[in-house]
């Protein structure tokens, strides 16, 4: 069977990966010691939770169409795989506080996220999974260069495919091919 998947909420993505640009940018303007700032990052993050992915308004008016219930199990699903690629990857270097190490790992946790948000969003989401891979991998690769920059650029991809989503976008669908 083939289950056809509507891409109807690419607005509202759209604007939460905006939002979230912003806030790493903030975060790391006011880094300091932690390189970006947890807790800056933390309420900014809470508070762009909270005004469009919990704000019923807010997602109504950005929504062009219905999501599935398969959706909705997905979004909680990619959730909780976050947080559990957060735990494996940045996890391990928190005892010793080792900012850049858990910074590359928050990077990296968000860029695999991504693909699971194609079942919601579509094609988008796994090119700018494979970007913010590339990006969270140079910081590793390179480590004389800055988590700073490796955060700025991550903040710039999510704000370049937000201004997309947000403003370009249209919905769309996909629909697997039948396996033989």
């Amino acid at each position: 069977m083939k289950e056809t998947l509507e891409f109807n909420h690419k607005k509202q993505c759209g604007l939460w990966l905006i939002l979230i640009g912003i806030v790493l940018i903030i975060a790391v303007i006011f880094g300091g010691k932690f390189l970006v700032n947890p807790f800056v990052f933390l309420i900014g993050y809470y508070a762009c939770f909270l005004s469009v992915n919990a704000n019923k308004k807010v997602r109504e008016r950005l929504s062009q169409g219905a999501i599935s219930q398969k959706q909705i199990k997905m979004i909680y699903f990619s959730i909780a795989a976050l947080f559990l690629l957060m735990f494996c990857i940045a996890g391990p270097f928190i005892p010793g506080w080792h900012w850049r190490q858990i910074w590359l790992g928050v990077l990296m946790a968000t860029a695999i996220h991504f693909f699971l948000w194609f079942f919601i969003h579509g094609w988008s989401m796994v090119v700018l999974g494979i970007v913010c891979i590339i990006i969270a991998a140079i910081g590793y690769v390179f480590p004389a260069i800055s988590v700073s920059v490796i955060c700025i650029a991550d903040a710039a991809a999510k704000l370049i495919c937000g201004i997309y989503l947000l403003f370009f976008s249209r919905p769309s669908k996909f629909t697997p091919s039948a396996t033989k």
